[in-house]
């Protein structure tokens, strides 16, 4: 079934349409559905703006009913107001924010101080007794503070490297603050996306913006960098995502391949055959200081021992002749 008069754009429109006349509508049983000349258009407001919905309210019909209901992906359809078509002076439905009422000739729908999560599609619906008529659908969007934020820059890939090596990685964040439109500073996180896992994991977080420049060209943007560096092991091989948060959107830059290469069996080998070497060298260099050491102590010890028989042989000879003068 199709939506007739659709003034909004074909892609937004071509979504919604069929979704709504295939999902409200009566079973075939029962009367109803989209009307040849029903109404579909496309709002845009900002946050904080009111919105005036309206619907036609004709009198002149019998009693009839007349609702205003909400549509948003992924939920129920919500129940914002209700009516009758003859003239009545209470307001029908009120919210902090939303209001249904009757005013001469129409039903309306009032939103104060529109929110992003007033985004959604909003019906007008007719009804008398079992068959309904959808009079108008408004597929309202809420636009909000844009992020200042034009493009984070990666490196695609880095150089291989070994568990245990350091590893830097840098993000550029370029920005127009001129255009700024939402407060608050930029946060920056990294995530680490693994080919065995089915979620990214976060890796650290900057605290503060650091290493920015602005071109004194004009119209230049601004250029932030921020860098996160680590020692690397076999786990944190995947790809590094820099994440910036502004405005209440992210934005991932293009991520960064980090490859850990695996140790060669070649490699260590041929380490192994050194540490053998050395630890042969070192036995053999204890093995040469001691036998210099017991060899000097020898030949120290025997020096001592032919120096003490040349003074005994001395004082036994003084001792004789001392006798063979006596």
């Amino acid at each position: 079934m199709r939506v007739r008069n659709c003034k909004s754009p074909p892609g937004e429109c071509d979504t919604v349409r069929v979704a709504l006349c295939c999902c409200l509508s009566p079973p075939p049983e029962k009367k109803g559905g989209c009307t040849d000349d029903q109404i579909f258009e496309t709002k845009t407001v900002g946050v904080g703006q009111n919105v005036t919905l309206t619907c036609a309210r004709n009198t002149s019909l019998q009693i009839q009913t007349l609702y205003w209901i909400r549509i948003v992906s992924g939920n129920l359809p919500e129940f914002l107001g209700g009516t009758y078509t003859f003239d009545s002076n209470y307001v029908v439905n009120k919210t902090p924010r939303i209001t249904a009422k009757q005013e001469p000739g129409t039903f309306l729908l009032h939103i104060r101080q529109a929110k992003l999560s007033d985004a959604g599609l909003y019906y007008c619906i007719q009804v008398n007794r079992l068959d309904f008529i959808f009079l108008n659908g408004t597929f309202l969007r809420i636009e909000g503070p844009e992020p200042d934020i034009t493009a984070v820059i990666q490196d695609r890939t880095s150089d291989p490297v070994r568990p245990g090596d350091s590893v830097t990685l840098q993000c550029s964040v370029l920005s127009d603050s001129e255009k700024k439109t939402c407060p608050g500073e930029q946060s920056v996180f990294w995530f680490r996306a693994g080919s065995d896992e089915s979620h990214p994991s976060l890796m650290y977080v900057h605290g503060n913006r650091a290493g920015c420049e602005k071109s004194p060209e004009a119209h230049s943007p601004q250029k932030c960098v921020y860098s996160f560096s680590k020692s690397v092991s076999s786990s944190d091989a995947g790809t590094h995502y820099c994440a910036v948060a502004a405005c209440g959107e992210i934005l991932f830059g293009n991520g960064t391949k980090l490859e850990i290469e695996a140790p060669n069996m070649w490699d260590l080998q041929k380490a192994n055959a050194v540490l053998i070497l050395l630890f042969a060298a070192l036995a053999l260099s204890l093995i040469v200081i001691a036998f210099l050491i017991y060899t000097i102590k020898k030949n120290t010890c025997e020096c001592c021992n032919e120096k003490k028989e040349d003074n005994r042989s001395h004082t036994a000879g003084q001792q004789d002749s001392q006798s063979d003068d006596n």
